[in-house]
């Protein structure tokens, strides 16, 4: 560990594939493991209400328009900061940007532990919000800074799948320590654990090296402007955005509801469903990256993938909201797992523009996910509470319309998103209908055609 508190530069670990295995070592345990701890950390703290809404309704008197604004503000406030974050992350390094960010996610964490009311909630929440709004950007900054190219994507699919753990501890293993010590204990010691990444994050991590593309970037004048006006962000971003993040609004809070209205499931049936959809959004992070790779050796890209993921997505979440005979663990894994769809979102990204314009691209993709996961969380609890509960239970007709008219929003992006695959297709169709009229018109002036004042004979005709 000694040579960690050196700081060595950038060059000197990210040249690990002449060196031997222990510089891989010094690797995952300087840069991957402090950025990996860090989205593990914002995974948990985004989940986390799932569990803890029934006690904060409880205490406070919440209801659900209330639920849903205090969970959604997190994905406002964390929208809101992508761009700005991007800027700083391209500027000054994920190091710096990371350990500082953390503090004030800890400063959150103590308030929403010692909160009076709502608005004090809110306002923690959206301190925590913006505290750990960089981790995955950082993280991904970090892995192309710092590891060899041809290892990005898989460091990439590795990180997200840790840190979607986060997911998992807020379900079952969250449940037994609200058991044990209650929730305002839960985020004392989160407060803690927050305090301990960021100092890790700062005197673990190298120093930042200076971004030679961001360099090339800055030479070319290459802007948010580029990310925005590129036609192929413009078709990718409405559907990652509607589906990824309805898939986080669900499981992060309204997945639970409707098992217990809906599902009749009780506290622990309910708890361990949850548990088992935070392993599919685990594992499917990485499943999603190894079909990617495998798939692109066969010539299939990532766009292919992602259409399809959201193809079945959607008809994951009809599944659910008709009700349809089936255990409703299947139908929700798959919900789970299209919020690990991000590994292929984040590689079509990486396709579309230089690595010195990557942290800005990104959060621009991340202002549309965690935009619409907001739009949709807090939208759902503005739906369902325009009926009332009854025994604190809302009706199934809110769940599904609310439920419905997110799945119209992804079936419209969906459409959008295969624009030109649908423009390619009919112009095939209409090649193959128009082909035999052609065809024939042609063969007809060929048997007309006056050759040396003689008309062509049939077999010179079907020669032609």
């Amino acid at each position: 560990m000694a040579s960690l508190q050196a700081t060595p530069d950038a060059d000197e670990y990210r040249d690990v594939g002449d060196h031997p295995r222990q510089k891989w070592w010094r690797l995952i345990l300087a840069v991957f493991l402090p950025f990996a701890a860090s989205y593990y950390l914002s995974f948990l703290f985004r989940t986390i209400n799932a569990s803890i809404s029934p006690a904060l309704a409880s205490e406070f008197g919440l209801d659900a328009a209330k639920t849903g604004l205090l969970a959604s503000v997190y994905f406002l406030v964390f929208a809101g900061v992508q761009i700005p974050i991007g800027v700083l992350l391209d500027r000054y390094g994920p190091r710096r940007v990371q350990s500082v960010l953390l503090v004030m996610a800890a400063g959150g964490a103590t308030l929403f532990g010692t909160a009076t009311g709502f608005s004090e909630l809110l306002l923690a929440r959206a301190m925590i919000g913006l505290g750990v709004a960089a981790s995955l950007m950082a993280g991904l900054k970090a892995v192309v800074i710092w590891f060899p190219k041809e290892r990005i994507a898989l460091v990439n699919g590795c990180m997200i799948m840790l840190g979607s753990l986060g997911a998992v501890t807020a379900t079952a293993p969250t449940d037994w320590v609200l058991d044990w010590i209650g929730w305002r204990s839960l985020f004392e010691v989160l407060t803690f654990v927050t305090i301990a990444i960021a100092a890790f994050t700062y005197f673990a991590v190298p120093q930042d090296a200076i971004n030679e593309a961001a360099s090339t970037t800055s030479r070319q004048q290459l802007t948010l402007w580029s990310v925005y006006s590129d036609v192929r962000f413009l078709r990718l971003a409405p559907l990652s955005a509607a589906c990824i993040g309805s898939s986080w609004a669900q499981q992060s809070l309204w997945a639970a509801p409707w098992l217990a209205d809906v599902e009749g499931l009780d506290r622990q049936s309910l708890m361990t469903q949850l548990f088992i959809m935070a392993l599919g959004i685990s594992l499917g992070a990485l499943l999603l990256g190894v079909m990617a790779d495998r798939l692109r050796r066969r010539g299939i890209t990532a766009e292919v993938l992602l259409a399809a993921m959201g193809g079945v997505f959607i008809v994951a979440e009809l599944a659910v909201i008709l009700r349809l005979p089936m255990p409703s663990l299947l139908p929700w894994s798959v919900v789970s797992v299209m919020g690990a769809a991000t590994v292929l979102s984040y590689a079509m990204i990486a396709d579309y523009f230089p690595q010195g314009l990557a942290a800005r691209a990104n959060g621009a993709l991340n202002l549309a996910h965690f935009g619409a996961a907001f739009a949709v969380q807090y939208g759902i609890g503005l739906i369902v509470g325009q009926w009332s509960s009854q025994d604190g239970h809302y009706p199934l007709i809110a769940y599904q319309l609310a439920f419905g008219i997110s799945v119209a929003f992804q079936a419209a992006a969906l459409l959008w998103f295969a624009v030109p695959w649908l423009r390619t297709l009919i112009e095939h169709l209409y090649a193959s209908f128009a082909r035999p009229f052609a065809e024939r018109n042609s063969q007809a002036e060929f048997v007309m055609v006056p050759v040396e004042g003689a008309i062509l004979e049939a077999r010179e005709a079907a020669e032609w």
